[in-house]
């Protein structure tokens, strides 16, 4: 029977053993598809690296069959929004273009993270220490900006996405850069601080928005009154998730209907550690480069 273990101990394993190949370029260009023609164990297959990906690869499970996978003693779960997924996990070579050969912990669900791709794997997982993410040539009047990157968790390590650090209220939040998704989305316990901090209302109806692995969550959309500055972007109008990891139902409605009565069950208080802002393609359209400098554990947007 196959010893199973939370996400974060087997993630952790993920990139526990990721050490870089002594002739790795010292920095990795990802084009702005993020697609390379990858081998994973015995088979060739397009992959995607992706900044908003966990560190450990991640295949569907028709792709590792093709590769070999056999589960190995290690299975794992993890959720979208409120949907749990099983799947299992394997260490096995992968190559990628003008890197030697590494081995990765690989995990594997029925379900692809992205239709149409085999695979995914973040910064994280790659064995150059300087990741850079080009988005679209850079023009004239571009300027940077350089946040920490926060820890990921995990026993053995940071297993997880490699996001950066923000301060919303003069506390920290996690950023995600997610270039493959076309808006800019909050999870509810962000969005609230969010609120709370930039002066920001709710309007509009739920309407259903792919997060990952075909995936769909409610999202409204969060107006701000004052615009969140990230660097040379100004967030002003995001969606928000309006019931993961919290609830929305603290901000004000935009358009307040009077005889309307909120009532807010007591309940486990949020955990502020799982609030989340991802940058989705309609901010990230501005920038030119995402450069994740994995050493020195900081983060470089480069935006017009």
């Amino acid at each position: 029977m196959a010893r199973r273990l939370g996400a974060a101990a087997i993630m952790g394993l993920a990139v526990a053993a990721a050490l870089p190949a002594k002739d790795a370029p010292r920095e990795r260009l990802v084009p702005a598809d993020g697609l390379v023609a990858a081998r994973v164990g015995g088979a060739a297959m397009t992959m995607r690296i992706d900044p908003a990906m966990i560190a450990m690869p991640m295949l569907d499970s028709g792709h590792a069959a093709l590769a070999g996978l056999k589960p190995g003693p290690f299975a794992m779960r993890f959720a979208v929004g409120p949907r749990l997924f099983t799947g299992h996990t394997a260490v096995a070579p992968v190559v990628l273009p003008g890197a030697a050969p590494f081995k990765r912990r690989i995990g594997w669900a029925v379900q692809a993270r992205t239709a149409g791709i085999a695979g995914a794997i973040g910064p994280g997982g790659l064995p150059e220490p300087l990741v850079r993410f080009t988005l679209r040539p850079p023009i004239a009047g571009e300027r940077t900006v350089t946040l920490p990157m926060m820890k990921a968790g995990g026993l053995f390590g940071d297993w997880g996405a490699s996001d950066a650090m923000i301060l919303v209220g003069g506390q920290p939040m996690r950023l995600r850069f997610d270039p493959h998704h076309p808006r800019t989305l909050a999870t509810a316990g962000a969005a609230v601080r969010l609120a709370a901090a930039q002066g920001g209302t709710l309007s509009g109806a739920p309407a259903p928005v792919e997060i990952a692995f075909g995936i769909a969550r409610p999202v409204r959309t969060l107006t701000l009154a004052r615009p969140l500055a990230i660097g040379p972007l100004q967030l002003a109008v995001l969606g928000a998730r309006n019931g993961d990891y919290g609830r929305t139902s603290a901000i004000a409605e935009a358009e307040p209907d009077p005889d309307e009565l909120v009532v807010v069950a007591r309940g486990k208080k949020a955990d502020p550690a799982r609030d989340r802002l991802n940058l989705g393609a309609d901010m990230l359209a501005r920038c030119s480069s995402i450069l994740f400098d994995k050493p020195a554990r900081r983060i470089t947007l480069t935006c017009a």
